[in-house]
């Protein structure tokens, strides 16, 4: 049977199922390839709190895992902090970055029980809407080791909280490298995901078969969950509003190229203007070299032509001074729109930069000098 499941990749769907501590386990477990017992989704001022931040959604957990102990005879329980990044376009690694640190700086990371402040050790899940270069695996692990000098692995001490401090594995997940792959747990839990399997005429769903998954309770509940998702008009009207909010950035994104391609097609019309003014000016010097030859073979025979052939050279170094002004206004032309364009790129980051701090479009129209509709065009 086939289940029209709503689609995760919306933040309002995503931060649904994950809501859900069961669900949530379900796939902390399969990333982590470990037992998790416990998950607690905790606070944080960090989740698409503005429209800018709609690419990035943000969920930090507190998951105790069950791992064997050092002597490989039992188990031992551990807490872990899960900072897990979903995004769906192609996203700067230094907000990612930005935030990691917002983390490493939090006070609320710090392990109560650790008189020396040491923090609970982190792994950094990111879920990717696109792919990572070359890499063709869907799911990747990037995980630290201690070494000694001549680079060989130090296994005791290894896990000493100092070490878990300062450093963080990492895991992720390229969506789009998915399509259909089901070859572990891992990747049958992320098959929700699949964006290969979006509905013809309605891409806020996913079609699933139900048959697939019917030996496995986890997984039918998951989807279960999504089956009421697709069904809920709020989260149907919240699943709308993202789709505007990424056709907006869409058509700002097309319109910024379409503005670059412009600004090249004209810095390639002064670049041939230009190559003219040169070929005029080597004609014209041509022409001055011939007029100087002439005036040679008429001084030969008349001093009276001799004068007008000084005349004539007169003229020539005119012409060529002509010739060396326009060449002169040409790079000055160029100069001019490579500074103009600058002064363009440089003004665009200033005012996103600004609003990004909090700034109003009123308050950064203030300070830059320029007008707030100019300012609001920026940023759309």
């Amino acid at each position: 049977m086939i289940l029209h499941v709503a689609n995760p990749i919306y933040d309002s769907v995503f931060k649904y199922i994950m809501s859900d501590e069961r669900i949530s386990k379900t796939i902390l477990s399969a990333l982590l390839k470990k037992e998790v017992v416990k998950v607690e989704m905790r606070p944080h001022e960090y989740v698409n709190t503005t429209r800018d931040t709609l690419s990035m959604f943000r969920i930090d957990f507190a998951a105790t895992v069950r791992e064997k102990d050092a002597e490989g005879e039992g188990f031992k329980d551990r807490v872990i902090l899960i900072e897990l990044q979903k995004t769906w376009l192609d996203t700067e690694t230094l907000r990612f970055r930005q935030y990691l640190g917002a983390q490493y700086s939090n006070k609320i990371n710090i392990r109560k029980d650790s008189p020396k402040g040491f923090a609970y050790p982190m792994v950094a899940v990111y879920l990717l809407g696109h792919r990572v270069g070359d890499i063709e695996e869907p799911v990747v692990y990037v995980n630290h080791d201690v070494f000694d000098y001549n680079g060989e692995v130090v296994e005791e001490g290894k896990e000493d909280p100092f070490v878990e401090s300062l450093t963080h594995n990492s895991i992720i997940v390229q969506i789009p490298r998915l399509k259909g792959r089901v070859n572990n747990r891992l990747e049958k839990v992320l098959s929700v995901f699949d964006q290969s399997r979006k509905d013809a005429e309605d891409k806020q769903v996913l079609n699933i078969d139900e048959n697939k998954y019917e030996d496995d309770a986890d997984m039918m509940y998951m989807l279960h969950r999504l089956t009421a998702a697709a069904a809920d008009s709020e989260m149907r009207q919240d699943m709308n509003v993202e789709d505007e909010y990424y056709k907006a950035i869409e058509d700002r994104d097309t319109a910024i190229m379409n503005r670059d391609k412009e600004l090249k097609h004209k810095d390639e019309q002064l670049q041939q203007k230009s190559e003219q003014l040169q070929q005029k000016s080597e004609q014209l010097q041509q022409k001055s070299e011939q007029l100087q030859q002439k005036s040679e073979q008429l001084q030969q025979k008349s001093e009276q032509l001799q004068q007008k052939s000084e005349q004539l050279q007169q003229k020539s170094e005119q012409l060529q001074q002509k010739s060396e002004q326009l060449q002169q206004k040409s790079e000055q032309l160029q100069q001019k729109s490579e500074q103009l364009q600058q002064k363009s790129e440089q003004l665009n980051n200033i005012v996103k930069s600004l609003y990004s701090k909090g700034m109003n479009i009123l308050q950064i129209a203030e300070i830059t000098g320029i007008n707030k509709d100019e300012v609001a065009a920026i940023l759309n």
